[in-house]
This record gives C-alpha cells, structure tokens and sequence, in this order.
C-alpha cells in the first residue's frame, strides 16, 4: 500500500527529468509543481521563464498563474511576452519546454483545440497559447497527462503543437529546429519516442501495469524489452509538495 497519490508521483517523476542549470519554460498546473519541485531538491540552479515575460524566477511560493506577483521578486529580469518568445525561445535558448493537452497522439503531436471535427467540433478547446511555438523550438518537450483512451488516441483530431507529426524525418522535413518530445509523464508510468518518433511505454510507476496503459492507449502500444520501475517519491519530496508548494491540493487533489 503507497502512501502517495498517482498525482503525486507523476509530478515527482516529472521533476526528476530536469536537470541543474536547464532554462525551462514552465507552465501552469501540474508542470509549475514540477519545476518548483526540481528547483528544491537536486535542481537548484535551474532558471524557471514564464510566459508573461519573467526570467530567472524564483517564487516564495506556488505561483497560481503566470501573471501571478510572486514571480517578480527575485527574478533576474522581466520583460514582455515579444521578447520572451522571439529572444529566448525562438534563439534556442530554451532547454525544457513543459506541454499538455487534450489529446496525445501516437507520434507525440499535441491536441488543444477541438475533439471531433473543426468545423463542427463537440468540444473548443483553448487552443495553442504558446505551446505551438514551445513545441517547435525548445530543446526538449515533456509532457504530464493522465493516461486515459481518450487523451491517447492513434491520431489528434487536430494538431495543435507538433510533435514528431508522421515520424522524426517529417519533423526534420518541416524545419522544426527544438529536438520534439523526450517524454510523456502519466499516472501509470513513462512513455519515450523510439528511433522513428512512435511513443513506447518505457517505465511503469510502482502498482502499475503494462496491461493497464496498453488498454488506456489508442494505438498498439509497445513496451521497451527493458521496462524499467519509478522510483517511489521519496519523503522530502512528498513534504515539499504537501506543506510547501501545494497544502491546500489545488493540483494534486
């Protein structure tokens, strides 16, 4: 019996994929608990960039937006949005960049516009944001989502932010300078892209099941020949993300 959530750990296994000194362009929700989980324990040099135009953060506590006042103090520059997009991310000065979405296809293409079709869709979605250029030009995409049917199907009803599109040589033919996703983060384990850009179920969170994440998957899901167990959160861990980043459960209830 685990005395953590599958939130908790997909967060925690997120965190752990940063590295010291990474620039990182963080998002709202789940991904921000990550990066400011990673800058408390073995990621203290990390500089966090937010979109509304803030380098170099370092908040006091869990900013609930990236507009949120706490980003400011500390923070080694602030500057517009223009700048942050065209200066930073776009001159490849961007290590990490943090996505979801609504659906995640089998080559890692993201969907956050509509389900069904455009034209006539059952659900509108809110769209890109900036997530259809952080895709196309940060170093590395990680994504965190639950691993549902539904978010995983074959193919996106449409293509918000670019994946590996058909394949990593597509995504080369394109011009897409930033390396793709490295990584989806569920609540059942880790899926990797393969040397052609398919995502493959290369880790399982303690408790979980290959079985589990084949059937929660819309493709025929592969498993790595050496499917490797996460590492259960450790206890520092857990304290930070419930006392310090997250008491109140706003993400992780």
């Amino acid at each position: 019996m685990t005395n953590y959530s599958s939130s908790e750990m997909m967060v925690v296994a997120a965190a752990r994929l940063l590295r010291d000194n990474d620039v990182v362009f963080v998002g709202i929700g789940q991904p921000n608990l990550a990066c400011n989980l990673a800058r408390r324990t073995h990621a203290p040099h990390m500089n966090m960039i937010y979109e509304a135009g803030v380098i170099g953060a370092q908040p006091s506590h869990l900013p609930l937006s990236i507009g949120d006042p706490c980003l400011v103090s500390g923070a080694a520059s602030i500057c517009s949005m223009y700048e942050i997009f065209a200066y930073y991310l776009q001159n490849g000065k961007i290590d990490v960049g943090f996505l979801g979405g609504a659906q995640i296809d089998r080559f890692g293409n993201i969907n956050a516009t509509v389900i069904g079709p455009y034209d006539k869709p059952k659900v509108r979605l809110p769209g890109s944001g900036g997530a259809a250029e952080i895709a196309a030009w940060a170093n590395r995409i990680y994504c965190l989502t639950p691993h549902q049917a539904r978010r995983f199907p074959e193919k996106c009803d449409f293509i918000t932010s670019a994946g590996f599109l058909s394949g990593r040589k597509e995504r080369e033919a394109k011009g897409l300078r930033g390396g793709g996703p490295q990584a989806v983060v569920t609540d059942l384990g880790m899926l990797e892209p393969d040397e052609n850009g398919e995502l493959i179920l290369t880790a399982l969170h303690p408790g979980a099941t290959a079985e589990q994440a084949i059937k929660n998957t819309g493709w025929k899901l592969k498993v790595a020949d050496d499917l490797k167990t996460t590492e259960p959160p450790t206890g520092e861990e857990l304290r930070l993300l419930r006392e310090e980043l997250d008491p109140t459960g706003i993400y992780l209830k």
